[in-house]
């Protein structure tokens, strides 16, 4: 009998999200992209080129992809969420004292 190990992906393409949030406003953070392979180098290729920080985190962008494009973060990724933007408040707040 051969083993089967669900928790393994099967897809070993790269996968990105982008993702948007006005701290000014109520709402939480929303999707704006998610893709995999070419879309997902796409997705990286434009935040670098806008300056926009890259934050690297394989399990939340799993769990992001099950979600559509413009739909809100749900409450379980609020506390993983928070902890990326404020990784984005840092790099921002140092690349303003270069």
């Amino acid at each position: 009998m051969k083993f089967f190990d669900f928790r393994k992906r099967g897809d070993r393409r790269p996968a990105a999200a982008a993702l948007r949030y006005d701290p000014l406003k109520p709402e939480p953070p929303q999707v704006l992209a998610v893709g995999r392979g070419p879309i997902a180098e796409e997705i990286v290729r434009v935040a670098r080129e806008r300056g926009i920080p890259l934050h690297e985190d394989a399990g939340l962008v799993e769990a992001l992809a099950r979600l559509d494009v413009s739909e809100f973060i749900p409450r379980e990724l609020y506390a993983v969420v928070a902890e990326v933007l404020a990784y984005v408040y840092r790099v921002d707040k140092e690349s303003a004292r270069s």
